[in-house]
């Protein structure tokens, strides 16, 4: 997901879908652990995806 969109999100839907996507990753790489994934760089892409809406919704508190 790109910046640009992220910034369109709403910021309670945006903490919202934070704690969604954490949950998708833990699961991932709980899964990743028992049997190897299809594609791993998934991984990567979502941990960053994550980080970048953190870093938007921290933005946001700041300027407030």
């Amino acid at each position: 997901m790109k910046i640009a969109e992220i910034r369109e999100i709403a910021t309670n839907e945006l903490a919202e879908r934070i704690q969604t996507e954490v949950a998708n990753y833990n699961q991932m790489v709980l899964n990743h652990s028992i049997s190897p994934l299809a594609n791993p760089a998934q991984i990567k892409s979502l941990r960053r995806t994550i980080a970048r809406m953190k870093a938007e919704l921290r933005q946001r508190e700041l300027n407030k």
